[in-house]
């Protein structure tokens, strides 16, 4: 129920987050012919912290997903032992049944036993009875009959011996019937006792595969529950990453009004202020003093052998430490196709821009760290990674060879250096083609 409680809450936001591009996306178009580049960037802001929502809740239903799954598989797993206990129980069961109906035959038995004894001890009784009424009625071995009709005291003691032998061994015979009925009865009452406490344990066993077979028809219920839960996080997921692409292709678009935007302002600047980038400036209006020696921060170039203008050294540095292109990666999450090359410098040491334009970015990019992208406006653009400081945000105009951060190690790194690269219409090319850096 929790877990329903917690889908219901993410599709309830992922309803709000279709709204609310629905109605940027039906915003938006009547500003880009309009809007300033910052309010357009602000836009992109605005969206990418949705879009930044909305992969968290990606994640989150990724992880509820798993979750999911996880749980799926104890209740497999409990289901299993369940059917394994009801599959030993049921033998039980069978096996006391069995014995319930071979207590039944043995207690069949006894009871034919019992009943041919008391038949036996009921006509020996009755025979007996009717000889001793017989002798009393018609006198024929009554107690006067032997002593008047006995021919000599010796004849009298016979008779009275056989009278007696004749009552002890009704008498005997009697008992003996009568044990042998008590014997049976209670054989018979022994094996009821017995078929009782098995029919007990049976009913016990009734009881326990009675609460098995709930506790299976739960799990089969919970286990059903949670696979349309596991559908609905796909079907949710899938929603999510739609929209997801969706917030791309607007931020993409934005990006393009932004440029557009960007490149009039840009214009209408460089047509009142911007000086020729002959000399490197330190942000201050002054010269950044850089040597033209391969090794000196701010130093200017003739602009390589591809174009793209003049470009300015980025930093004072010792030593390219790793070149553009394929390389062994230096440690763990760095690449092993190098998109710029490796500046050895000290920490804190300046950085300039190597050429005029835009910074698009100002910020923290992982294994980049710190880093810096400048639009240079006519399909050059130049990166600045590893910094310990940046001094510029994005939207802002910087000049070639204004000092924009200083040199570090964050990101993945072995050491302080600067990672300097160049892109053309969004493809990385050798800066080495552009600066003198060797």
């Amino acid at each position: 129920m929790k877990n329903r409680k917690r889908l219901v809450s993410i599709l309830a936001g992922v309803m709000a987050a279709v709204m609310l591009l629905t109605l940027l996306l039906s915003i938006l178009p009547t500003f880009a012919s309009a809007t300033s580049s910052s309010e357009i960037r602000k836009q992109i802001i605005a969206l990418q912290s949705d879009r930044k929502e909305l992969q968290s809740q990606i994640k989150d239903v990724q992880a509820q997903y798993k979750q999911n799954e996880n749980e799926i598989a104890d209740i497999i797993a409990r289901k299993n032992v369940i059917d394994q206990e009801i599959q030993n129980l049921s033998s039980q069961i069978i096996n006391i049944n069995d014995q319930i109906s071979a207590y039944n035959l043995l207690i069949a038995d006894k009871q034919d036993e019992l009943d041919t004894a008391e038949d036996r001890l009921e006509t020996l009784n009755q025979e007996n009875k009717e000889r001793i009424r017989a002798m009393e009625e018609e006198g024929e071995v009554s107690y006067w009959e032997v002593l008047f009709k006995a021919n000599s005291f010796s004849d009298l003691l016979d008779r009275l011996n056989m009278v007696e032998e004749i009552a002890a061994s009704d008498k005997r015979r009697l008992q003996e019937l009568s044990d042998a009925a008590d014997a049976v009865e209670e054989a018979q009452a022994e094996l009821e006792s017995e078929k009782a406490e098995l029919e007990l344990t049976k009913q016990d066993l009734d009881n326990t595969q009675a609460e098995l077979d709930a506790k299976q028809e739960e799990a089969n219920a919970l286990l059903q529950e949670l696979l349309q839960k596991a559908d609905d996080l796909e079907a949710l997921e899938e929603q999510f990453k739609e929209q997801d692409e969706e917030f791309l292709n607007q931020i993409a678009k934005m990006e393009v009004e932004f440029n557009a935007a960007k490149q009039r302002e840009w214009e209408a600047w460089v047509a009142t202020s911007v000086p020729p980038t002959t000399q490197p400036s330190n942000g201050n209006g002054g010269s950044s003093g850089g040597s033209s020696s391969g090794g000196s921060g701010g130093s200017s170039s003739g602009g390589g052998s591809s174009g793209g203008g003049s470009w300015l050294v980025p930093c004072s540095y010792t030593s390219i430490t790793s070149p553009f292109g394929n390389r062994v990666s230096p440690t763990t999450g760095a690449s092993t196709y190098h998109q710029g090359v490796d500046l050895d410098t000290g920490t804190g040491d300046p950085v300039y821009a190597t050429r005029a334009g835009v910074v698009t970015f100002s910020g923290w990019g992982n294994a980049a760290g710190n880093y810096i992208k400048i639009d240079h406006q006519d399909g050059f653009s130049s990166i600045y990674m590893h910094l310990s400081a940046s001094y510029v945000k994005a939207g802002q105009i910087v000049s070639a060879g204004q000092t924009i951060g200083a040199t570090g190690a964050t990101g993945i790194t072995t050491g302080d250096h600067l990672h300097f690269g160049i892109a053309y219409n969004g493809v990385w090319v050798n800066p080495c083609n552009y600066v003198p850096l060797y």
